[in-house]
């Protein structure tokens, strides 16, 4: 998988978005691998609790992409969401933390977009 990250960094400029990122995406990770530990249990109170939660991560991180000057490319349907959200919350994001690249891009982020 190659990553355009310049295309990366222009959906991710804002503070708030990278703040949220920061914090949405672990959680979402986090609470994907729970519920596939819960549903191998069959523990199913707690798949439905940590989903809730894998839900509201996503939530987070779309209001954070309205706090941006651009866009992400819409997605043309569901196959291509699903590769997208699941590459950039496993690979994508966390290369971008751990390369410093988010660092780099919050340093210089904008921060004045609040709608």
């Amino acid at each position: 998988m190659s990553i355009d990250w310049s295309e990366y960094c222009r959906v991710h400029s804002s503070k708030a978005n990278l703040l949220i990122h920061l914090i949405a995406v672990p959680l979402f990770i986090a609470s994907f691998l729970s519920a596939l530990k819960y549903g191998f249990r069959g523990d199913w109170v707690s798949v439905v609790i940590v989903a809730v939660v894998a839900i509201v991560t996503m939530a987070m991180q779309g209001n954070g992409h309205k706090k941006e000057s651009e866009s992400p490319r819409p997605f043309s349907g569901p196959a291509n969401f699903l590769r997208r959200w699941f590459s950039e919350q496993f690979v994508i994001f966390p290369l971008f933390v751990l390369s410093g690249r988010w660092w780099e891009q919050f340093q210089s982020a904008e921060n004045h977009r609040e709608s």
